[in-house]
């Protein structure tokens, strides 16, 4: 047929589309418009006490009866609404632990925790000067051999002998620990550098009968750990803090007051 377009290919192919599509239609006519499923509908909470909680709230307003269908949508609801708080939350948790510190164009302003260890170092060094000056003037009380002696320099003079006698029981501890140590002997790394992995003489055995490549040379992989994200409840404020629905709720006032 000369009147044949060449990009046809079904009429090429002596295939009548029109003929199939009413034939399909006449051998399915009974599955047409009807919903199939794959899996059961389960519902996400617990449909008795769900079903039971609804009850109450609906006597209160006048309604008596609640079909099984409105427990299972408000159950579905539910669901929904717990994925889209924890989605939400999630991401507010990512960007608050999302470190700038590589980026270009970050310029570090301050550093607190350079300025609290100067400051913590400053308070150490004083106390050490006061303890110094204070040890002194012991020393020189309990050097001292006057005849006559007032009850505070005898006081001086006891808190310079507890003082010694303190730091005589320090030196014998430190030099107790450093013989143990000596005698214990440097301590031994382990060379079982993987949990599947057994070291017998310097060789290493591998304890899974699948993997043969162990054998001989010990592991070098590293398992990767599962990346956790941990959300507190300064995440959750701040959330409740940008929804409309919760930005003026009890519930965001009780979180604040804890």
């Amino acid at each position: 047929r000369d009147d044949d377009d060449v990009n046809d290919v079904a009429s090429m192919a002596g295939v009548n589309l029109s003929e199939e599509s009413a034939r399909i239609m006449a051998t399915n006519s009974d599955l047409v418009g009807t919903q199939i499923q794959s899996c059961k509908d389960e519902p996400f909470l617990a449909a008795v006490p769900l079903h039971k909680r609804i009850l109450e709230t609906a006597k209160k307003l006048g309604i008596t009866d609640v079909p099984a269908e409105v427990v299972t949508f408000i159950s579905h609801a539910t669901q929904n609404r717990l994925r889209t708080v924890i989605e939400k939350v999630t991401v507010i948790t990512q960007h608050r632990m999302e470190s700038y510190k590589d980026d270009e164009w970050y310029e570090q302003a301050t550093d607190v925790r350079s300025q609290l260890k100067f400051f913590e170092q400053l308070e150490r060094l004083e106390k050490q000067r006061k303890d110094e000056q204070e040890r002194e003037i012991l020393l020189k009380a309990a050097k001292s051999r006057s005849r006559q002696e007032d009850p505070e320099q005898a006081r001086l003079k006891q808190k310079a002998k507890e003082m010694q006698q303190q730091e005589l029981a320090q030196m014998r501890q430190r030099d107790a620990n450093l013989t143990a140590l000596a005698a214990i002997g440097p301590r031994k790394k382990r060379k079982l550098d993987s949990p599947g992995l057994l070291t017998t003489g310097g060789e290493g055995l591998s304890m899974s009968g699948s993997s043969q490549a162990g054998l001989g040379t010990p592991s070098s992989r590293q398992y990767a750990r599962q990346k956790i994200t941990r959300v507190n409840l300064r995440d959750f404020i701040f959330y409740m803090e940008q929804e409309p629905e919760t930005c003026r709720s009890l519930l965001l006032y009780r979180a604040l007051l804890k």
